[in-house]
């Protein structure tokens, strides 16, 4: 652990006491008690909160949820194994602090937005927990405070939500606070890369307030690409994961060619991926879940509406992609008819259910709709994930993991999430194997979406 930097994070003036009317009454303190308060300690706002830890930053964690509270003062929040390193040092150290109190942000030189901005169930944009988040901000931001919002959202969110609340309250960006935005970056469950060598991207209210923020991205991370407006860092994270739902559509795509074709995709996407150059790999699979891919680009795209613009190929792949889990239900229902059985009273397994392998999140999980498509079908349907052992079903049950699935006695396995240490010794023979995670190979009696 880097030993405490005792000197301010950025330097500015001193805070000036702005009066009781505008701010709720907080005990004094010295000022800048936190150099980090992290808003929101999800997915990405744990980890990101943990890595400023360790750089040696005093933190201040902001959550609202008393159950995500506890669970990570208990040390049982879903981790990578390196972060649960962190989070068992931090949870010792008086220089990290969690709270639901939004006043505290006040303390803190930096304070950094991260949280979810999901698609209701008409893929428009909910804006509720950031609109809140930011008001949070809003009515506890202090002159000399640096403001990031990292949350993924249309262009011009952070102008909407920061910077015109901010100076109805008098508080102009550039000149008595700093306001910028930069993308998240944190892929759950994949311990590839560093939080510390992940580089960020940063664009400011005005060019003192990139270079502030920056500075503060740099007490944790190697590199800082700084763009030279918030629109541009919005767009960038819209482009990151646009990119990667259409590539992943084209993956599906791919892979139901091949399987008409009868040529093993993977072989071919491995072959394709020897390419230095012009190429990068993107593997098909049962849906996109999380809460990146199936929803950063519906924020595009209702933008778009609103100015009637179309954009063809993103609403194209959006639509695959949404409708891969009933791909899923209806090549179940064709490998069991030739078998000679329908989905009718059928027992199926799916093996899991979160929305990527290793890790225990259920967001827009594309297995809770196939689950749901094979029972209106008829499908008695069980489920087996050791990291997901209860779950709420889309008609709103909580099911929970089978103890044996040799006791369920399967006519149908199907293997949606592949995590690493998910044990496949009681597949026998007998069963069919539906693999939708293209990553089984061993298996027998396997067949392909």
């Amino acid at each position: 652990m880097t030993s405490l930097d005792t000197r301010p994070l950025i330097a500015h003036r001193a805070r000036p006491d702005i009066g009781s009317a505008a701010l709720p009454s907080v005990p004094p303190l010295h000022a800048d008690e936190f150099d980090i308060a992290i808003v929101g300690l999800g997915y990405v706002g744990l980890p990101t909160a943990l890595a400023y830890h360790h750089a040696g930053a005093r933190v201040l964690g902001l959550e609202i949820s008393p159950q995500r509270i506890a669970s990570i003062r208990a040390g049982s929040a879903d981790l990578l194994p390196s972060d649960h390193a962190r989070l068992e040092e931090a949870l010792h150290d008086p220089r990290f602090a969690i709270s639901d109190d939004a006043a505290l942000l006040r303390r803190a030189t930096a304070v950094i937005v991260c949280v979810p901005t999901p698609v209701d169930h008409h893929l428009v944009p909910d804006l509720t927990i950031l609109r809140a988040a930011c008001a949070d901000v809003v009515a506890n931001a202090v002159p000399g405070q640096i403001l990031m919002l990292t949350s993924t959202s249309y262009v011009g969110c952070t102008q909407d939500l920061l910077v015109a609340p901010l100076a109805a309250r008098g508080l102009v960006p550039g000149e008595s606070i700093s306001v910028a935005f930069s993308p998240e970056r944190i892929d759950p469950g994949n311990d590839s890369y560093e939080h510390e060598l992940v580089p960020r991207v940063v664009g400011g209210a005005t060019p003192s307030c990139e270079l502030r923020a920056s500075a503060v991205l740099s007490r944790y991370t190697a590199r800082v690409h700084r763009v030279d407006s918030l629109a541009a860092a919005e767009m960038t994270k819209l482009l990151e994961n646009t990119f990667r739902a259409v590539n992943i559509a084209l993956a599906n795509e791919v892979a139901d060619i091949c399987r008409e074709l009868d040529v093993p995709v993977t072989q071919v996407i491995d072959a394709a991926a020897t390419k230095p150059y012009g190429f990068m790999p993107f593997l098909p699979g049962p849906g996109v879940g999380g809460h990146c891919i199936p929803c950063d680009p519906h924020y595009l795209l209702w933008q778009l509406r609103e100015r009637h613009v179309a954009a063809p190929m993103i609403t194209q792949a959006m639509s695959e992609i949404a409708a891969r889990p009933a791909r899923v239900v209806e090549r179940a229902a064709q490998v069991l008819s030739d078998e000679g059985r329908g989905l009718g009273g059928a027992r199926i397994l799916v093996v899991g259910i979160s929305y990527k392998p290793d890790v225990a999140d259920l967001r827009e999980s594309p297995a809770l709709e196939i689950i749901h498509g094979l029972e209106r079908r008829g499908a008695v349907v069980e489920f087996l994930d050791p990291l997901c052992p209860q779950a709420r079903m889309l008609d709103g049950r909580i099911a929970e993991t089978v103890r044996d699935p040799l006791a369920f006695d399967p006519h149908l396995v199907v293997l949606h999430t592949r995590h690493r240490d998910l044990d496949l010794s009681w597949v026998e023979e007998r069963h069919l194997v539906l693999d939708a995670s293209y990553r089984e190979l061993a298996v027998p009696r396997r067949v392909t979406l």
